[in-house]
């Protein structure tokens, strides 16, 4: 319960310090900013639950792999990491999308496959991560290799309460993350390329008479 707790602090601290307008702050302020919003997440409030607490009741437990997105976003913000590269970004985006699809929508009963049961006997789904991760390290990508990495290891480990792999790589909240950030960058990009092609040509110099 107390390793239960401590994940839920954790994680509204630092889903707010990421949604605040710190960017702008100094370092050190922005080290303090991060200590207060953990203070605030621990408030108890009339109820008896903290606001960490009413974030778990609402959205349940993060998975392993969205707390350690978030603590690489912290990471960047507090100075302590370089920022991820575009390419980086968009190969976590797709890989987590990919999961997304893979998982939610046949265990909301869509098709005739029960995907979430897979998750709890995951030999073969262990071993595809697996592929994957080597499939990252190649690219380059250390920040999925280490997502992915962590969540299997934190599974092995039975931090989490759940017995399902799948609950240990996604929840749906970075399923929906990656899903809107592929969208956001594909239109954003689909905006360039269309402004670049409708740009008529500057004209050159016929020459000096």
């Amino acid at each position: 319960m107390i390793a239960v707790s401590a994940q839920s602090c954790l994680s509204f601290a630092l889903i707010l310090f990421l949604l605040l307008p710190g960017g702008r702050l100094p370092v050190r302020w922005r080290g303090l900013l991060l200590l207060g919003v953990l203070l605030i997440g621990l408030v108890p409030l009339p109820g008896g639950l903290s606001l960490a607490g009413y974030l778990r009741g609402v959205t349940d437990e993060l998975s392993i792999t969205a707390l350690v997105w978030l603590l690489a976003g912290t990471a960047v913000r507090l100075g302590w990491a370089p920022g991820g590269s575009c390419r980086h970004a968009w190969q976590l985006w797709s890989v987590f999308a990919v999961l997304g699809v893979v998982l939610y929508p046949a265990s909301m009963g869509v098709g005739m496959l029960d995907t979430y049961s897979w998750g709890y006997s995951p030999r073969w789904l262990i071993a595809a991560v697996g592929a994957l991760v080597l499939a990252l390290l190649v690219l380059g990508n250390l920040l999925g290799v280490l997502m992915l990495t962590l969540a299997t290891l934190a599974f092995t480990l039975d931090i989490k309460a759940s017995d399902n792999y799948w609950d240990y790589l996604l929840d749906p909240f970075v399923v929906l993350y990656a899903i809107g950030m592929l969208a956001a960058s594909s239109l954003g990009a689909l905006r360039r390329w269309r402004r670049g092609a409708f740009t008529p040509a500057p004209q050159l110099d016929e020459g000096l008479d």
